[in-house]
């Protein structure tokens, strides 16, 4: 008989990551159950009042935009974690790679002979008439062939149980060092848990990264010099900037501190300037360079795309990534892998409407009441209907939109998330949730440990963003295999 949730309210129909239906703790949450049954939620209450001292006395925070100013919030972690086991990761894994390999080929032919659209298995105006295809990067050629190097992909489960991809993040994907401190602060608080459990490690994803970075080099055999490239401190990953540039060893830069001289970028310190090999960036692909992109670009170096084109520095993300970052495309993620690698995909898409295909428009028309429609190039949660819990107006207004720009719409089911045991106001309570691992490409390829899982905090949201008021979990993939 394994350990129970005596008392914890399931929600029908919904796949549960610590409870089974019978009310028994999940194999991978027995050690988190037991905690439970001896001593009780007061203590878990006890548990989470020192995290959150703990996240801020290390100054754990995130950005929101409000009004027009910026205000720094402590960063949301449940006490409760979230348990997956290792057999179940090595597979999903398997199949993050995969797609990440295959997007990486897509986006590489996109900008050179573009098979793809001759074969007709991608219709080329969808991805001619994307913002994100950036024709000044047609021709370029990066290390490896390889042009998101950062891949943060959204995962959800069905009713039973199966990972499904939800979106793919191929420019700047941001939330890995969060993935980080959950773990740092939850070892804090619940040692006697990583005793008890056979929790695998997430630590070495700064190393793996400096070693995926350091693999685009154009100088091979050097120490390369890696910077991160930042839009400063009113970002609202700025926390994130400066943590992966601390935990890597490497420069945190704003775009005041490069130049760009005929033979490379140089970063200007005080004992003089330093060449620049890789450049890890989180400004958006049209402010990099406002000589080649928005000319009113204030986040911008001038000339460093075209150091980045004739192959002097490396950029992770490359510019032009993004144009399989896009909603529309993800449709066709499927045959895109198929078409590059032979092989079906390991992990299934979330069905999908194209609003820009007639029949499909159609269709999400006459059934906005039980879809989700989403922008295809918006993120963070903005601009998404959810239709079984908007308005009439709120659905007539995204009708409107669509039949004004039906390329920029595409729809799915309203899944009903997985849940996981949640601290709320003093009891556990089922709250939705999704996972963001992050997959990593250079001259190898790597999926992080589990990743970050993100819940939704108010009670039946399916919106996980902290944005838009949702939490974190960490997330404990448990070694099934000892």
């Amino acid at each position: 008989m394994g350990q129970s949730f005596s008392g914890y309210p399931q929600l029908p129909d919904c796949f549960d990551e610590l409870v089974s239906p019978a009310g028994t703790a999940r194999a991978p949450a027995t050690a988190i159950a037991r905690f439970i049954e001896r001593h009780g939620t007061t203590e878990l209450l006890r548990r989470q009042q020192q995290l959150d001292q703990t996240i801020r006395s290390m100054g754990v925070c995130f950005t929101l935009y409000s009004e027009g100013q910026n205000i720094d919030r402590a960063w949301p972690l449940d006490v409760m974690p979230r348990t997956i086991p290792l057999s179940e990761w090595r597979r999903t894994s398997a199949g993050l790679m995969q797609r990440l390999q295959a997007l990486n080929l897509f986006i590489d032919d996109l900008y050179h002979d573009q098979r793809i659209l001759r074969a007709g298995i991608v219709p080329a105006e969808l991805v001619l008439q994307s913002r994100n295809f950036l024709a000044p990067c047609r021709g370029v050629s990066p290390p490896f062939g390889v042009w998101s190097h950062i891949c943060g992909t959204d995962l959800v489960r069905d009713g039973q149980g199966q990972f499904l991809v939800l979106e793919d993040n191929l420019r700047v994907p941001s939330g890995v060092s969060y993935m980080l401190e959950n773990r740092t602060v939850m070892k804090r608080v619940f040692p006697e848990l990583f005793a008890d459990s056979t929790i695998v490690p997430v630590d070495d994803y700064p190393h793996q990264l400096w070693k995926m970075l350091a693999s685009l080099s154009p100088r091979p055999g050097d120490v390369p010099c890696i910077v991160l490239l930042t839009p400063g401190i009113y970002n609202s990953a700025y926390f994130e900037h400066s943590y992966l540039a601390q935990q890597m060893g490497i420069e945190l830069v704003e775009n005041t501190d490069l130049q760009v001289d005929a033979d490379g970028v140089y970063l200007r310190t005080l004992n003089g300037l330093q060449r620049v090999d890789v450049i890890y960036r989180r400004v958006d692909d049209i402010f990099l360079d406002p000589t080649v992109f928005r000319p009113d670009s204030v986040l911008g170096v001038p000339g460093l795309f075209q150091a980045w084109a004739k192959g002097q520095v490396a950029i992770a993300n490359a510019p032009g990534s993004g144009v399989a970052d896009d909603k529309v495309i993800y449709a066709y993620v499927p045959q895109i892998i198929e078409y590059y690698l032979g092989e079906k995909p390991l992990i299934d898409n979330v069905p999908t409407y194209l609003c820009s295909d007639e029949q499909q428009r159609a269709y999400v028309l006459a059934n906005l009441d039980q879809l989700v429609v989403k922008p295809a190039n918006e993120s963070g949660g903005y601009g998404i209907l959810i239709g079984p819990r908007a308005t009439d107006a709120e659905r007539a207004l995204m009708a409107e939109a669509i039949a004004k720009d039906p390329r920029n719409f595409v729809a799915q089911p309203t899944l009903q998330l997985s849940t996981a045991p949640t601290l709320c106001d003093g009891v556990l309570e089922p709250r939705h949730l999704d996972l963001r691992p992050f997959v990593l490409q250079g001259r190898d390829l790597y999926c992080s440990t589990g990743g970050l899982s993100r819940v939704a905090l108010r009670r039946g949201s399916l919106v996980v963003n902290s944005s838009q008021g949702g939490g974190s979990k960490d997330t404990w993939i448990i070694n099934d295999e000892v």
